[in-house]
């Protein structure tokens, strides 16, 4: 059984950064996320996300000039413009009533 490969090195390669700030970028998706998911200052997280969507489609069209479809209609950066938006949304209206930020209140 093969031992999975560690997302550092091979993931930095493809999309042109160092490691060390791949595992950056990882570990502020992974922090943001949690803290969309959970309401733990959802503005801050989300607004973190924002700027990682927004180098994303920088990164997708500027540099690897990639349509907003894609060649399949899958790899494009209409996803990322999708996750920006929600993103934009819980920045200007909040966590929600569901969230641990209300609960605490």
């Amino acid at each position: 059984m093969e031992s999975p490969q560690r997302p550092g090195p091979g993931r930095s390669k493809d999309i042109g950064l160092s490691k060390r700030f791949t595992i950056f970028l990882g570990a502020v998706e992974l922090a943001g996320s949690l803290g969309v998911i959970l309401g733990v200052f959802a503005h801050i997280a989300a607004a973190g996300l924002i700027l990682v969507m927004l180098g994303a489609i920088q990164k997708k069209i500027f540099v690897w000039r990639t349509g907003f479809w894609g060649k399949s209609g899958t790899n494009g950066w209409s996803y990322d413009t999708m996750l920006l938006v929600m993103n934009l949304v819980i920045v200007t209206t909040g966590g929600g009533d569901l969230s641990l930020e209300k609960w605490l209140e």
